[in-house]
């Protein structure tokens, strides 16, 4: 190690001096020693305060800058180097070699620059504000043939692409059209996955997520979903689920999937059903997802609801309900609740059988599942009199409702079973309904519900007890007393922060009351015609209006 001294010695008189063959020879010297002991020699290097030199002898002229390039790339391995590389001032002129000819110049380069940067996000928005992502870009197209080169551009897409700041500057160059004849060419797996591994993040902008499926990536995704559907090798399976979920990825984007979807007469389209009936799990989600993304517009539902896509996700449910994959169940469930949304496909999928079908998944103790469960129930009997009467009757399903009413740890599962049992009784309208819902304890529930935070399940709870108070209030009333439910309408009344609508409907409600005398007598108790009458003056007429036959209803019956 004393020799690494005389060199370092020697290495700042000869860098002063610009004598390239000593220079030269100092420089492999020191590639020598880091190879023997990386972290010694670089503290050594860091101590003789040779990195500053460094700066001003990256020249594109230099004979030596691929080395000192390389000599930067070896000590920056060690992370307390990386803060005196910064500081030596050697990212500026190494980002300047990026636009160098000499490919062993640009490798040392890159692998310096990737090296520094690693695992910081602040140096690689730098960086990125520099402008080597289009440099990169380039250098790819360039330099394809050269797989040190190449996969020195792929390592530092990778790093950079998780950063949200280079989406925008990526969208901008060609990198789709390079990566994806890049990926072509490619028959080794390890290579595949390294581009992948830049796809995944890049495909998570929905610009790129376009430029990727007109560049032709989705046909190679297929492709690979074909090769590897039927083997057992670790590495295949693997691809396997990397090439569809990246193709389920690029579905997410809205121009991208309508482009793929190409009116349901798409190959891309026709190719992903077929993996709904396969045997390979992963092939089922990855189907049943992209069905789900497919299904984002009610052009697209009606089509799919029209030619059979119901019928393909209840057999793969089927399939599903003993012991089944949670993932798929899930994938499933969310294609349907999304093909339930259009009007006109609420009644086709209800004769399908889908409520028959998803009701068997009511045991399910995932709350993913259940939460799934719940909204394509609520989304297919919307506006369907028919069904919310025949599914609010169902014993089983309404005490399972109120149970998740009580999932404090799941708040989704909890939102949408409230919203479901309120949807029974305002689709229904039905007596039979409501006394299920009164049985199984689920209108304290809907009186819980009507404080949420949010003003659509508000409402929706109001609306619910008004049709309760009009139509069985003797059955519902002790449940109504104890809830405290008028209390409740007197703070929503009293309460200025809330919403016209809510308003409106807590008045509605409290005017139903009036039928139940110890709820009558509660309203009276609470003096709530001083809050109505301030309601009088509202700015929103339909509140005002209401307010003047509320009171008129409470001073009659006072």
């Amino acid at each position: 190690m004393d020799n690494l001294s005389d060199t370092l010695k020697k290495l700042k008189i000869t860098a002063i001096d610009r004598t390239e063959d000593s220079l030269e020879g100092c420089l492999d010297c020191l590639l020598q020693a880091l190879a023997q002991n990386n972290t010694e020699t670089s503290e050594k290097i860091e101590a003789s305060g040779i990195l500053q030199l460094f700066a001003s002898l990256l020249t594109p002229q230099s004979s030596c800058t691929a080395k000192i390039a390389n000599v930067i790339a070896e000590v920056a391995k060690n992370e307390f180097m990386r803060i005196p590389c910064v500081d030596a001032g050697l990212i500026s002129p190494l980002v300047q070699l990026l636009n160098s000819k000499d490919q062993e110049v640009l490798l040392q380069t890159g692998r310096a620059l990737g090296n520094i940067c690693y695992d910081s996000h602040s140096l690689q928005a730098q960086l990125i504000n520099m402008g080597v992502i289009p440099t990169l870009v380039t250098l790819l197209g360039i330099h394809c043939h050269n797989a040190a080169l190449t996969e020195m551009c792929l390592v530092a897409f990778g790093n950079l692409a998780e950063l949200e700041s280079s989406k925008e500057q990526f969208a901008s160059t060609n990198i789709a059209e390079e990566l994806v004849r890049l990926f072509k060419k490619q028959v080794e797996h390890d290579k595949r996955e390294m581009i992948f591994e830049v796809l995944a993040p890049l495909a998570e902008n929905d610009a790129i997520k376009l430029q990727l499926v007109e560049a032709g990536l989705v046909e190679c995704l297929l492709e690979i979903v074909q090769e590897k559907v039927n083997s057992d090798k670790e590495d295949d399976i693997a691809e396997l689920k990397t090439a569809s979920d990246l193709m389920v990825l690029l579905l997410l984007g809205d121009e991208s999937m309508q482009k793929l979807f190409e009116g349901g007469k798409g190959n891309v389209f026709q190719r992903v059903l077929s993996w709904i009936p396969s045997n390979n799990h992963q092939l089922q989600l990855a189907g049943a997802l992209a069905i789900a993304n497919f299904a984002r517009n009610d052009g697209n539902c009606i089509h799919m609801v029209d030619n059979g896509i119901v019928e393909k996700l209840m057999d793969l449910l089927d399939r599903h309900v003993e012991d089944g994959n949670v993932t798929v169940q899930h994938a499933a469930l969310s294609a349907l609740r999304n093909l339930a949304i259009p009007v006109v496909n609420k009644a086709k999928m209800l004769s399908a059988g889908v409520t028959e079908t998803v009701l068997k998944f009511l045991k399910s103790e995932m709350p993913p599942v259940q939460f799934k469960l719940l909204g394509t129930l609520r989304m297919l009997i919307d506006a369907q009199a028919e069904a919310a009467e025949q599914l609010g009757k169902n014993v089983k399903l309404v005490e399972r409702l109120v149970e998740w009413c009580e999932a404090k740890d799941h708040a989704g599962v909890m939102g949408e079973s409230n919203r479901l049992l309120s949807a029974l009784i305002r689709h229904s309208k039905s007596k039979d309904v409501i006394k299920a819902i009164v049985q199984s304890g689920g209108i304290k529930h809907l009186v819980t519900m009507a404080t949420s935070e949010h003003v659509i399940m508000q409402n929706e709870a109001l609306v619910a007890l008004a049709l309760i108070a009009a139509l069985e209030l003797g059955t519902a009333e002790k449940d109504l007393e104890s809830a405290k439910l008028v209390q409740i309408l007197h703070r929503l009344l009293a309460d200025e922060r809330s919403a016209p609508e809510i308003k409106y409907n807590s008045m509605v409600l409290t005017c139903a009351l009036m039928g139940s005398e110890s709820l009558h007598k509660e309203v009276q108790d609470l003096a709530f015609l001083d809050v109505v009458s301030k309601l009088r003056s509202h700015e929103n007429k339909s509140v005002a209006q209401q307010a003047s036959l509320t009171e008129q209803r409470l001073t009659v019956e006072s």
